[in-house]
């Protein structure tokens, strides 16, 4: 017998990163806050969307976007861009940003920010999924350690927490993948 509750269907892997996407409109940005994105692959992340966001229609008419990684310095901005509808609120001033290699528009205080482009649609009830290659990867250089990996101890993203809807810190280092076995051996 399981000596676990169990609570039904539940969503349960969170906490996720906080990012948020960009996208072209014609001649200016728009932005909307994601906690629903993952990684398919070494080759291909997922971004997943509500149906109804207004950026949905800019990403599949260019077929680029940007994720950019949020940390606690851009919260309040990232957040706010989560608030409100880009088709009823202009979010393209919300963030100074230039356009990166492949088109797409990248946050200037984005610690991280991933230019993409469309490889596919996957389309559940009430949401788009967009599963996407990655083009380029722009990082701020404080964030790269002496072999010029990220350093996320220095980056410090943002994590975000459902159904609580709450925000996260990101913790310090409890040990190093695949150590633990000699642990274990005793």
């Amino acid at each position: 017998m399981i000596m676990k509750k169990n609570i039904g269907s539940a969503l349960a892997l969170y906490p996720t990163p906080v990012v948020v996407v960009g996208a072209m409109t014609g001649d200016k940005p728009t932005w909307t806050l994601v906690a629903h994105v993952g990684i398919i692959g070494h080759d291909r992340i997922l971004v997943s969307l509500a149906s109804a966001h207004y950026i949905n229609q800019f990403i599949k008419k260019n077929n680029k976007l940007t994720v950019n990684l949020v940390n606690e310095d851009m919260l309040p901005e990232a957040d706010y861009t989560g608030s409100v509808s880009g088709e009823k609120t202009d979010k393209s001033q919300i963030f100074e940003y230039e356009m990166g290699e492949s088109g797409a528009p990248v946050i200037n205080k984005a610690p991280l920010t991933m230019e993409c482009s469309v490889a596919d649609v996957y389309n559940t009830e009430g949401f788009e999924s967009f599963i996407c290659t990655i083009d380029h990867t722009y990082v701020e250089e404080e964030h790269l350690n002496e072999d010029n990996k990220i350093n996320y101890q220095t980056l410090k993203p943002v994590l975000f927490e459902f159904p609580t809807y709450e925000y996260l810190k990101t913790g310090e280092v409890i040990g190093k993948c695949l150590s633990f076995k000699n642990d274990l051996q005793k």
